[in-house]
């Protein structure tokens, strides 16, 4: 095959050669951008950092978030051992027998009014 029987198909070949390079170029578009979207570092042509994952900013926002977390956690055990007391005191015998007392002192109490002494 010579040159000559290739030009006929010269439009096509650089048609599909723009397509590929194009393809290529949105790829790598695309990559990034969902590196970036999801946290991952960006990396350069021989893989060094272009994003460092660590910098002063961040170890600052990690101790931030950190303190945050034990401040609530923290906040959340005295709220767990409120409910316990509350529990215990709801669940008591005594508050029950309370309850109990309190019921019969309101029935002697309506008894009393129907009798006309209270």
């Amino acid at each position: 095959m010579e040159f000559v029987d290739f030009l006929p198909y010269l439009g096509w070949i650089i048609a599909g050669a723009f397509t590929l390079g194009a393809a290529g170029i949105v790829t790598s578009f695309q990559t990034t951008r969902m590196k970036i979207k999801n946290g991952y570092p960006l990396e350069g042509m021989w893989g060094q950092s272009l994003k460092p994952g660590s910098d002063k900013e961040t170890a600052h926002r990690v101790t931030l978030l950190t303190q945050e977390n034990a401040e609530l956690r923290a906040e959340l055990g005295s709220i767990k051992d409120r409910l316990v007391n509350v529990e215990r005191i709801v669940t008591d015998g005594g508050y029950q027998l309370g309850a109990e007392i309190d019921a019969l002192r309101d029935r002697a109490l309506s008894g009393l009014r129907d009798k006309g002494e209270a």
